[in-house]
């Protein structure tokens, strides 16, 4: 019977306000709308989801564990609009039965574009970490999980990780289990946890779903599938906005999580771990070779959802030509703003993709298409380029 490891990603970003090519304000980001949101989301799902996750520590003394990962830029809203949220994070990691991972705190494609600002990234999460939740990170998740073999080697280069997250693709596991661990080839000193992706969809995204021919999950049978797995850990990772945002508190999916941790732990030899945990308790059973691209998103599992047409990659090109400049001024406030419009929810609103993804990319999307967000993002940052390049004599 497998270990579970439940890993929640919490995230939302600074979106743009309308901007058009006559705007000269340097105002690029919708405070209102960004706080109505974030209210909604909290009131909705972070509220009620981390006060149940205490209730579920404390109910099975501590044998319910399971590890978060909260951007930098989430927690800059939560300060401002929901506190309350961040007191039930700080509470969860006095517990002992929470692990917070470390990631790039803008949640940005960084790595790709410029390893300077990937390695400030995540330095400066790591040490909000450690100030708000007293935990130096060990783990680490990338933004949407994208990985390759190159992000392996770098972050054992780093010194400081022994282990990273990332997803079960079925092309790259050739017919292995996502259930172990695995090695990156040639980094001894990494273990990497595999995201079991069509469990944790059974939850993120088919709980609630009536014509789904296993509707309605239970807890007891969700404990069933996890116990007919055969390697030693299920790996669980999903959006927490899953409970309360996505599937909303009437499809029962409060009820369902509240329950798992019984269904689970009835059955001998289950129990859960947090991903730091998994990853000391179990051995690598094999090597897994990423030379391209990967990530938890959409039905390919690649980077498509961010670099799948010539807006997006103008976009990523144009705003990272600028980080030489905007870090040269030394303006703090220019640099914030470069920052923010680096967060990769701007790139994903600008996807064309639809059919089975569509609605997914929807979510939280305040265009009322792609090129309306491209249009957008590049009236701010002509903006903001106009502010720091200096003019050609």
């Amino acid at each position: 019977m497998p270990s579970v490891c439940f890993y929640f990603q919490m995230h939302q970003p600074f979106r743009l306000r309308r901007y058009s090519i006559f705007d000269t304000e340097p105002t690029y980001f919708d405070e209102a709308g960004n706080a109505e949101i974030l209210k909604k989301v909290a009131e909705r799902s972070y509220e009620p989801g981390t006060k149940l996750l205490l209730e579920m520590i404390e109910r099975h003394e501590g044998r319910f564990r399971i590890s978060f990962s909260v951007t930098g830029v989430l927690i800059e809203q939560l300060r401002a609009h929901a506190p309350k949220v961040i007191e039930n994070l700080q509470a969860l990691a006095e517990t002992g039965c929470v692990e917070f991972l470390n990631e790039t705190y803008h949640h940005s494609l960084a790595f790709l574009y410029s390893r300077g600002e990937f390695r400030e990234q995540v330095d400066r999460h790591a040490e909000l970490m450690e100030e708000m939740f007293g935990q130096k990170p060990t783990v680490f998740r990338n933004t949407e999980l994208i990985y390759n073999n190159d992000l392996a080697e770098y972050l054992e280069g780093m010194g400081r990780f022994k282990g990273v997250l990332t997803e079960g693709a079925d092309a790259l596991l050739e017919g292995r289990s996502p259930d172990v661990t695995y090695r990156p080839p040639g980094c001894e000193g990494l273990t990497l946890l595999l995201r079991n992706y069509r469990l944790s969809d059974d939850i993120a995204f088919r709980f609630s779903n009536r014509s789904w021919p296993h509707w309605p999950m239970t807890a007891a049978k969700f404990a069933d599938w996890v116990g007919e797995l055969e390697g030693p850990v299920c790996n669980l990772f999903m959006d927490f906005e899953t409970f309360g945002e996505h599937q909303w508190a009437d499809t029962g999916i409060f009820a369902f999580l509240a329950e798992v941790p019984s269904a689970l732990l009835r059955r001998a030899g289950n129990d859960f771990k947090t991903v730091g945990e998994a990853i000391d308790a179990y051995e690598p059973a094999d090597t897994f070779d990423v030379p391209q691209m990967i990530s938890w998103a959409d039905t390919e599992r690649d980077l498509s959802a961010w670099l799948g047409n010539a807006m997006q990659s103008n976009a990523l090109h144009e705003i990272y030509k600028l980080e030489a400049t905007i870090k040269q001024t030394g303006d703090a406030a220019l640099l914030q703003s470069w920052r923010r419009l680096s967060i990769s929810d701007h790139f994903y609103y600008m996807c064309t993709k639809y059919f089975s993804d569509g609605d997914v990319h929807k979510y939280f999307n305040p265009y009322q298409s792609p090129y309306d967000s491209y249009i957008n993002f590049m009236n701010v940052l002509d903006n903001l380029r106009s502010r720091v390049l200096i003019p050609q004599k």
